[in-house]
């Protein structure tokens, strides 16, 4: 199997982590379609919590994920670290791949594989 070179690696590394430290910023902050879907029906508040109709974001809990340091895509819940998570979740997933990757990679036996004829 050849090998890819180290260039690719740093190149894909470069690009993902550009891409989930920089171009993150430039994403929407307007709901998305399973949250527009969910405020349906309601009656927001100025901050855009549901005081009243009918919809399924009435019934809503708060996120599982409300204690995890990346809660909602920022730092420690605070404003304007969405680059770092987004650099820290690219770490993380490439490290967890990796050390998955390198424990279950195939490895070639270094004993002659020829059976041995026993007289």
């Amino acid at each position: 199997m050849k090998k890819l070179p180290l260039a690719f690696y740093a190149g894909f590394l470069a690009v993902a982590l550009l891409l989930a430290g920089v171009v993150s910023y430039a994403a929407s902050s307007s709901p998305d379609g399973l949250d527009a879907v969910t405020q349906s029906g309601c009656q927001l508040d100025e901050s855009g919590e549901p005081v009243g109709g009918r919809c399924i974001a009435q019934n809503a809990g708060e996120h599982a994920t409300g204690g995890s340091p990346l809660a909602d895509y920022t730092v420690g819940g605070s404003e304007g670290t969405t680059g770092i998570a987004g650099v820290i979740g690219v770490l993380v997933t490439l490290v967890l791949a990796g050390g998955l990757f390198w424990l279950l990679r195939r490895r070639s036996s270094t004993r002659d594989e020829t059976p041995s004829r026993v007289e």
